[in-house]
């Protein structure tokens, strides 16, 4: 547990649940003559819930501490209008909450709603506090669940699916947050906002395409990063780097793990045309793990020998997961990406042995969604039940929160815009799975040109999961789809701060999918105007 809590406090995996706003858009309202009064509205339960309570209270701001696993800090945060909303759902048994924050003072005229992280819905806080810094009126909920690791409600006291709660978890719960925080927004202030956002990554990125799919005209725009749509099927298919190692009885070290990735990213770095420390396209990457077959590695003060079976393990990750007789199911773990993220292991045993340590989420997902079992074995699933385990969860689960609809005609008829980054160095959610999805709307809704005009995909080089504004580079993702939707300035890029390989600071403009970055052979490979967009089939 002490491992996991030192990874969740880098602010990587599990989305990081802090979706920090960088845009400093223009306020939209005028000032109000009067100090806002904190007072309890009177609100109209959404559809198909009843409102058990509202209240009001002031709070003066300052410094939020952000709550559960994730924890981090926002401070000077101007004083707020905190209204907390406790609904249910009649006959389902749930009590939800969703909690709206409404500064004071330089209310921007803007609403935004946050996602949640792995099992979380909602944000915890300091999200919250950093969106009423920038002016925004802001929601989020908890879905009735708990934090991020918190799967106490999967199961009901018969061992059965809590369907009430999983539903909550899907879709329900934002759409909820969605017309409740809007209400509380038009009863205090007096007036609506004048334009709607929803920001997440990771498990918000999922809620994200799930309100464009589901519930296309609860946002003006939508900034869904490193999605987590597919979920039926990604979340298995994210344990298989555990199932290779088991099934192989072979368990690398993080240290050779990072030796084969080092590698890969060096021989695959001058393909975008120069040496920076970033591979643009790692689907073009075919570096052979074989290659280093007897290379000497120094791990804790230790020097290990890398095998034919540490080559072959690392091979079958990176291709990802297979039925037994080669039929692919999903994407591997990408080649640049952290191999010990989902592919952990513990320490050795008294006598040496090493076991797999499974990133919880997957895990927690197999464990208790698809088997319906919380002692279910990992180590000893074979080939073969893996493959049975992901048509499983396929099969019960993709029409509750698969989040792979591509039929997107209702976002676009509502004017709807949809902006997304990932990063292609993701060692929880590979990126593939977002381009896949991009190019099933594509074939849905007559290319991409027309896709285009509502829905933009930017991959992010060398990247990890929700890297960016976390502590990976950063970007002001926000303020472009602000500018999109209000000035009708569509991104052709997206100016970012990536971070290379030898950890050092380069600029680019991300380009929008299906276009790739690539060096003009002039200038400074960490500057932005060194590179340009250009069609795969050019690069």
């Amino acid at each position: 547990m002490k491992k996991l809590l030192t990874v969740l406090a880098a602010g990587v995996p599990l989305a990081a649940a802090v979706y920090l706003p960088t845009a400093s858009a223009e306020t939209l309202t005028s000032p109000a003559a009067e100090p806002l009064a904190c007072s309890t509205p009177s609100l109209k339960a959404p559809a198909g819930t009843k409102v058990e309570s509202v209240t009001a209270v002031r709070q003066a701001g300052g410094t939020i501490h952000g709550s559960g696993i994730l924890q981090g800090t926002v401070t000077d945060v101007p004083a707020f209008c905190e209204v907390t909303v406790i609904l249910t759902h009649p006959g389902d048994g749930d009590r939800v909450k969703v909690q709206t924050w409404l500064p004071e003072k330089g209310w921007n005229g803007r609403f935004q709603a946050l996602g949640g992280a792995a099992y979380s819905v909602g944000d915890n806080g300091v999200g919250m506090g950093t969106a009423v810094k920038n002016g925004y009126a802001v929601t989020t909920t908890d879905g009735g669940v708990g934090d991020v690791l918190d799967t106490s409600w999967a199961l009901n006291g018969d061992g059965q699916v809590n369907t009430a709660l999983l539903k909550n978890f899907a879709s329900r719960s934002q759409h909820d947050a969605a017309v409740v925080g809007k209400a509380v927004v038009d009863a205090v202030y007096g007036r609506r906002a004048s334009y709607s956002y929803f920001n997440g990554c990771s498990t918000g990125g999922r809620q994200g395409y799930m309100e464009a799919q589901r519930y296309p005209d609860d946002y003006d725009g939508i900034l869904a990063k490193a999605p987590a749509i597919s979920w039926a099927e990604y979340e298995v298919a994210t344990v298989w780097p555990q199932v290779v190692m088991n099934n192989e009885k072979t368990h690398p070290t993080g240290c050779e793990f990072a030796a084969f990735t080092g590698a890969a990213v060096k021989a695959c770095d001058p393909l975008d045309g120069v040496k920076d420390g970033l591979v643009n396209d790692p689907a073009r990457c075919d570096f052979d793990p074989r290659r280093l077959i007897g290379t000497k590695v120094v791990c804790e003060g230790k020097e290990l020998t890398i095998t034919a079976a540490d080559a072959a393990v690392v091979r079958k990750i990176w291709d990802g997961p297979r039925t037994t007789s080669g039929e692919k199911l999903w994407s591997g773990v990408p080649i640049g990406a952290d191999l010990a993220g989902l592919a952990g292991v513990n320490p050795p045993d008294a006598d040496g042995n090493v076991t797999g340590a499974p990133f919880p989420v997957p895990a927690e997902w197999v464990r208790l969604w698809v088997a319906k079992n919380p002692s279910f074995d990992l180590s000893k699933v074979t080939y073969s039940q893996f493959a049975q385990l992901f048509k499983q969860s396929e099969a019960e689960y993709d029409k509750i929160i698969g989040t792979d609809d591509p039929d997107l005609s209702g976002f676009r008829r509502s004017g709807g815009k949809l902006l997304t980054w990932h990063g292609q160095a993701d060692q929880f959610i590979p990126a593939q799975g977002t381009v896949q999805y991009r190019q099933r709307v594509e074939r849905e809704m007559g290319g991409a040109k027309r896709v285009d005009d509502f829905y933009r995909l930017f991959l992010a080089p060398g990247t990890v999961h929700c890297g960016l504004n976390q502590g990976d580079g950063t970007t002001d993702d926000l303020g472009a789809l602000t500018a999109w939707v209000e000035q009708g300035k569509a991104p052709k890029t997206l100016p970012a701060t990536l971070i290379n390989a030898e950890g050092k600071q380069v600029n680019r403009d991300l380009c929008s999918y299906p276009k790739v970055s690539h060096y003009t052979g002039l200038g400074d490979p960490a500057a932005a105007s060194s590179f340009r967009c250009v069609a795969p089939s050019r690069h």
